[in-house]
């Protein structure tokens, strides 16, 4: 795939799958396969394995490998890999050469988790991971305000297969700004913190949005895709408040249960079991009943058009 297709892929709806788990604790590879699916037969054209929503953190490098082999095996060619990297740039680049050989199209480098980080020394670590993959698109997962736009130019100007910004600091002016001042038109604008934040960071330039919210209903993310791009604000605001509560419980208390309330609704939906590895936990029966409600009111909307 030649990297302005990707980058056309990436002004979407980019989905990042659980990772359903046996009870006993290791990767439910079936249940995997069968949430990819299901986005990707309703029209999802990014996967992003390993991702935050994907427990990255919590999943050992054996299983990431897994994931990313499910991954390419259930999308097919209507649908671009993108794979979460991170860690050291050695194990980075190990994950990403694994993602290339496995057919991925991009990897997504995880926001360094140093405690100490200068802005060369950020611009290193990206450029150091890009050039071990030419072949491969990269996305950026920027949640650092620190970094600014002149910084991500010089990236871009160092980094040829730089496709994309998962913007993910949780604020559009400060996006606005740093895209501006990076001036590389060619670059996608990704609204890094799902559906919720999508419609002001469209406002400002973002082109796409990331989704856990797509694992459940992917057409409602595809709906409120299409109104946002016909700039249509109605109705675009009427699909967010069908998302709302939903996305405002995933982000309850700093997010601890961001993933919870996806593989909960996903659980009552009979997709994969509801488990989650520490240091996250499931939701109390109170919150299992709110998710309930919630479904119930996106079916009545996905049945009346």
């Amino acid at each position: 795939m030649n990297t302005e297709h990707l980058r056309e892929r990436l002004s979407g709806v980019v989905a990042i799958p659980v990772t359903p788990f046996h009870q006993h604790g290791g990767v439910d590879s079936e249940a995997f396969v069968r949430v990819v699916k299901r986005m990707v037969d309703a029209g999802i054209q990014v996967v992003t394995p390993n991702g935050n929503t994907s427990e990255y953190y919590s999943l050992t490098a054996a299983e990431r490998r897994l994931c990313v082999e499910l991954t390419v095996q259930a999308t097919g060619p209507g649908c671009s890999t993108l794979v979460g990297v991170g860690g050291s740039v050695p194990e980075a680049v190990d994950a990403a050469r694994h993602a290339q050989q496995t057919g991925a199209q991009a990897i997504m480098i995880h926001q360094p988790p140093h405690p100490f980080m200068s802005a060369a020394g950020w611009l290193e670590y990206h450029r150091e991971i890009s050039a071990a993959v030419p072949e491969l698109g990269v996305v950026l997962y920027l949640r650092n305000p620190r970094i600014d736009g002149a910084t991500v130019a010089r990236l871009a100007d160092a980094a040829p297969n730089l496709a994309a910004i998962k913007y993910a600091v949780p604020d559009p002016v400060r996006m606005a700004t740093v895209s501006q001042d990076c001036a590389r038109p060619h670059l996608v604008w990704i609204a890094g913190l799902a559906e919720l934040s999508a419609p002001g960071y469209w406002a400002v330039g973002a082109t796409g949005f990331t989704s856990g919210f797509a694992n459940v209903e992917p057409l409602l993310s595809l709906r409120l895709l299409d109104a946002l791009r016909a700039s249509d604000t109605e109705g675009a605001l009427r699909i967010w408040e069908l998302i709302r509560p939903f996305e405002e419980l995933r982000a309850r208390h700093e997010s601890e249960h961001n993933v919870s309330v996806v593989k909960e609704s996903l659980a009552q939906m009979g997709l994969c079991e509801r488990e989650v590895r520490p240091p996250i936990s499931t939701l109390t029966a109170a919150d299992r009943q709110q998710v309930e409600r919630m479904m119930l009111q996106w079916q009545g909307a996905l049945q009346s058009g």
